[in-house]
């Protein structure tokens, strides 16, 4: 009798044991999952909005950070925006560095990532949070975010004294599961034609500084994104035809979304 009673409390004990378990491991279990489900309806919350500022200068938000691209215009064009996350340029000319934009936008705080050649034109006085070189083929990631610098350069014999290869960036950004490419003043080259899953590209095109729009469309038709944005193209007599470029891309692929935002206000 007494072995008995033994035998049933062990078996009571073990019972017990085991719904303990297997409740603490469905307690874990669904905390990991409500984890992973906030994270993916966080993710889902969040979009990439896009804010042309003018030509080559745009305002990419995404929740709370937002990256200044090519800021210029005067700080003013920026009051609307919180403080810049990032704030990404290109090359040295005028329509892509602005040193007087940038002194009155508070970096503080921000990274600003410039080429060799920017890095070298900006002044100390700007007191920027953190300054990152990168060149043709470098890359960085920063808070979950990966920047990646893309030669930009000339093709056209006449234009080669525009944008030596080596010089300036274009860049394709990962940004919440993303891939955004910058051209930046850039022709046809190989480095753009050869991109791959590519979601959203601003491609520029004008005369003489960049490409043709025929050009323009060529290259887009040969390295798919899902989106392109047809900017930077006002040219030395007037505005390229980015209707024309629309319907070059469709021809060619009309699975490209081709989308015209007002850049010339």
């Amino acid at each position: 009798m007494k072995y008995s009673t033994l035998f049933l409390i062990a078996i009571c004990f073990t019972i017990f044991s085991c719904k303990t378990d297997t409740k603490e491991q469905s307690t874990k279990a669904s905390e990991s999952n409500s984890k992973d489900l906030a994270a993916e309806n966080s993710s889902k919350q969040k979009q990439l909005e896009i804010q042309p500022i003018s030509h080559a200068t745009m305002v990419l938000s995404y929740g709370s950070d937002d990256f200044y691209i090519d800021p210029t215009g005067g700080a003013e064009a920026f009051s609307s925006f919180s403080k810049p996350e990032y704030v990404i340029i290109t090359d040295i000319h005028g329509d892509h560095l602005n040193i007087e934009t940038l002194k009155g936008i508070d970096l503080s705080s921000t990274m600003v990532i410039a080429p060799k050649a920017v890095v070298d034109q900006l002044p100390s006085e700007l007191n920027i949070g953190k300054l990152v070189t990168l060149n043709n083929g470098d890359s960085i990631t920063d808070k979950g975010y990966a920047f990646e610098a893309i030669p930009m350069y000339n093709l056209r014999e006449e234009a080669l004294k525009f944008h030596t290869k080596g010089r300036g960036n274009g860049y394709v950004m990962s940004i919440g599961g993303e891939r955004i490419y910058i051209s930046g003043d850039t022709e046809d080259i190989p480095e753009m034609r050869n991109l791959e899953n590519i979601d959203k590209a601003f491609v520029c095109m004008n005369l003489p500084w960049t490409m043709t729009v025929d050009k323009a469309a060529e290259a887009v038709i040969e390295f798919k994104p899902k989106t392109v944005y047809p900017y930077h193209y006002r040219g030395k007599d007037g505005m390229s035809d980015v209707d024309k470029f629309k319907t070059l891309v469709n021809q060619g692929d009309e699975s490209i979304d081709v989308v015209q935002l007002n850049w010339y206000k």
